[in-house]
C-alpha cells in the first residue's frame, strides 16, 4: 500500500443548491470535515466568513446570518436570503483526500472535479459562475477549458454558441487568507453588482 492510500477518499456531503433563477454560483473547494460544522450546509465552519459577508452585502450586519452565542449558522435564513437573491452553490470538488487531515486547500488532493456545465441547464438564468479561493479557481478552470483569473477579476466561458458566463476569482472567505473581512466584501460587492444582484 503505497503512503496516499493510507488517506480515505471522501465524497462530497451535498447536493448542490440551485435555487430558481439563479444568476450566480458559488463553487469553493471541498468541505472541512465534519466535526467542523455548525450546520449541514456549505461554509459550515463558524470561523469562516462566507455568510457574514453576505449578512454585511445583503442585510448591513456581518452578522446577521450567525448566532455568536450558539456559535452556529441560520440555515433558514440562509436559504430564504439566497433563494431571494439568486444565489446557487456547490463545490469544485466531488471526491478528495485530505493528506494532512485538516481543512487546507494546500493538503487536499482532488480525485474528482464537479463540472459545472452539469448545472447550466438547471440554471438558465445564470450569468456568473464565482470560485472562492486559488484551488478552487484552479480546478473550475482546468474543468471548463478556461484559464483561472486574477482575485477580484474574471474570465469568459464560452459554454456554448449562445451561451457565456462570467468566472470569477473571488478572495478565500478562511481566515487563514489574509485580508480583512470588510476588504474581501468589496470584491463580492463588485461581483454582485455586475452581475445585477446588487445596484
Amino acid at each position: 500500500m503505497s503512503k496516499d492510500e493510507n488517506y480515505i477518499i471522501e465524497e462530497h456531503p451535498w447536493a448542490p443548491w440551485l435555487p430558481d433563477g439563479a444568476k450566480v454560483l458559488f463553487m469553493g473547494t471541498f468541505p472541512p470535515g465534519e466535526h467542523r460544522w455548525s450546520m449541514d450546509f456549505y461554509y459550515p465552519n463558524p470561523n469562516n466568513d462566507f455568510w457574514r459577508i453576505m449578512g454585511l452585502l445583503f442585510l448591513n450586519d456581518k452578522n446577521a446570518l450567525y448566532n455568536p452565542a450558539g456559535k452556529s449558522f441560520d440555515l433558514q435564513q440562509i436559504k430564504q436570503l439566497t433563494q431571494k437573491h439568486g444565489i446557487a452553490l456547490s463545490d469544485s470538488v466531488k471526491k478528495a483526500r485530505r493528506l494532512r487531515g485538516n481543512a487546507s486547500d494546500k493538503y487536499l488532493e482532488v480525485i474528482e472535479g464537479n463540472n459545472p456545465a452539469a448545472y447550466l441547464e438547471q440554471l438558465p438564468e445564470l450569468t456568473d459562475l464565482a470560485t472562492t479561493g486559488e484551488k478552487a479557481a484552479s480546478v473550475i478552470a482546468e474543468l471548463t477549458g478556461t484559464t483561472a483569473p486574477k482575485m477580484g477579476e474574471y474570465c469568459i466561458w464560452n459554454y456554448s454558441d449562445t451561451r457565456k458566463v462570467r468566472i470569477w476569482r473571488m478572495p478565500s472567505t478562511s481566515r487563514a487568507y489574509p485580508l480583512s473581512l470588510e476588504s474581501k466584501a468589496e470584491y463580492y460587492r463588485n461581483l454582485f453588482t455586475v452581475s445585477g444582484i446588487l445596484t
